[in-house]
């Protein structure tokens, strides 16, 4: 079964994370700088099967579109064109970086590993996409 692939895309970094080929299990695969995402994915592509990739959809509290929200479009219509026939999905994304610095809190990570932005990226991406495993089933 192919697998199903999380993007927290931004300015900067860009999250990403995948599921294990029964797409059960969601992990982090990797933070990249966002400017080479779309060569990141080809090269992905070539060597895994991927069934469909999450996009987070960043909103505020009120449902509105946040103010990152012009730069992930334009990355959103960079993806449909390098990637016209991968499935594609936009997945509300409120909370995931809250979420993913509680987690490393959680696991007992010392402040200095919780700084580590790229990290944060990465375990939101997996968030997101172990949330939409957790709606699918």
């Amino acid at each position: 079964m192919p697998r199903i692939l999380a993007i927290d895309y931004g300015q900067k970094r860009t999250g990403i994370a995948v599921t294990d080929e029964m797409q059960i299990i969601a992990s982090g695969l990797t933070t990249i700088p966002s400017e080479t995402a779309i060569a990141f994915l080809k090269d992905y592509f070539e060597k895994e099967k991927v069934e469909k990739v999450l996009i987070g959809e960043p909103k505020q509290m009120n449902g509105e579109p946040s103010q990152s929200t012009e730069v992930i479009e334009k990355f959103v219509v960079l993806f449909a064109n390098a990637f016209p026939e991968m499935k594609m999905e936009r997945v509300d994304e409120r909370f995931t970086s809250k979420m993913a610095f509680q987690t490393m809190i959680d696991s007992g990570l010392k402040k200095k590993q919780r700084q580590n932005k790229a990290l944060i990226d990465e375990i939101s991406a997996t968030i997101m996409l172990q949330d939409y495993l957790s709606r699918k089933f």
